[in-house]
């Protein structure tokens, strides 16, 4: 006995997501993504470049390091309450690396799901490693994020250790053990890579794309990842080495009964956190 098979309708094997209104429809492309991806990479790159910039007060002192986290404290002076501009830019960068990250992952989806080939084996051969190890480079950063929060904004690996705003104690605590330092030394480098790999392409993905520039964006890509990379390194070599040390500084006592700590005969105001 034969089949019939009835005439109607073929359910494609990959529905479409329902269509988003205006401006919102553009991020469901891949235009889109990618242009979500590098905007809010140029974002993550500001705040870890200004980041990076702001630590070297390390070198300075107690004094200045800790006046310069309690003046992210303080943005907006008398225009705004105490940490709500502060509270603000987290917010944001905390959506930026949100949409980063969901941005990624899209376009990875989407290339795996579509019948088109972007890349040929010989393609992916010759491809450096920054641009194949980006998907696993980002999962070591998102998990450093939260380590260093944990460790420094939240003491909680310092425990009893922790004293909430002092900048320079809590850095000089945490980076001086030995699995602190190598931690934050593979997660730098690990940033490094991504950031190489992920200015070089941005261009890319802004419609930027001209081979006469080819050559400047490497070299931007590869200035930016240096600088920030060796920034960043000497933190945690500098503390685990005892170039930065609170020998000269009067007990904690001050800072933890929220008023001023005395180092090198100088004022410096510790606040009492975020």
């Amino acid at each position: 006995m034969s089949q019939t098979l009835r005439p109607g309708r073929v359910e494609p094997v990959h529905k479409k997501a329902r269509k988003l209104p205006f401006p919102f429809n553009i991020y469901q492309t891949a235009i889109g993504k990618k242009w979500v991806m590098a905007l809010t990479g140029i974002a993550i790159l500001g705040f870890v470049f200004a980041h990076m910039v702001g630590n070297l007060h390390l070198y300075e002192g107690p004094n200045q390091v800790n006046q310069y986290g309690e003046s992210l404290r303080e943005l907006g002076g008398h225009l705004a309450p105490r940490t709500l501009v502060l509270w603000i830019m987290r917010v944001g960068l905390a959506a930026a690396f949100v949409l980063h990250i969901h941005s990624a992952a899209s376009l990875t989806r989407m290339n795996q799901t579509s019948t088109a080939k972007y890349q040929s084996p010989r393609e992916y051969a010759a491809a450096n490693f920054a641009s194949r190890s980006m998907r696993w480079t980002g999962v070591i950063i998102g998990l450093f994020v939260i380590f260093h929060l944990m460790d420094l904004t939240w003491g909680v690996w310092l425990g009893d250790t922790y004293v909430r705003g002092d900048v320079y104690h809590n850095v000089t605590e945490s980076l001086s053990t030995i699995p602190v330092m190598i931690i934050y030394i593979v997660a730098n480098v690990a940033l490094a890579l991504h950031i190489f790999h992920g200015v070089y392409s941005m261009f890319q993905s802004l419609g930027i794309n001209n081979p006469t520039i080819n050559g400047l964006r490497r070299n931007l890509a590869g200035g930016l990842a240096t600088i920030i990379l060796l920034g960043n390194l000497s933190f945690p070599i500098a503390a685990a080495t005892g170039f930065f040390n609170e020998d000269h500084c009067k007990p904690r006592a001050a800072a933890q009964a929220g008023q001023l700590k005395v180092c090198s005969g100088t004022k410096a105001a510790v606040g009492t956190g975020y």
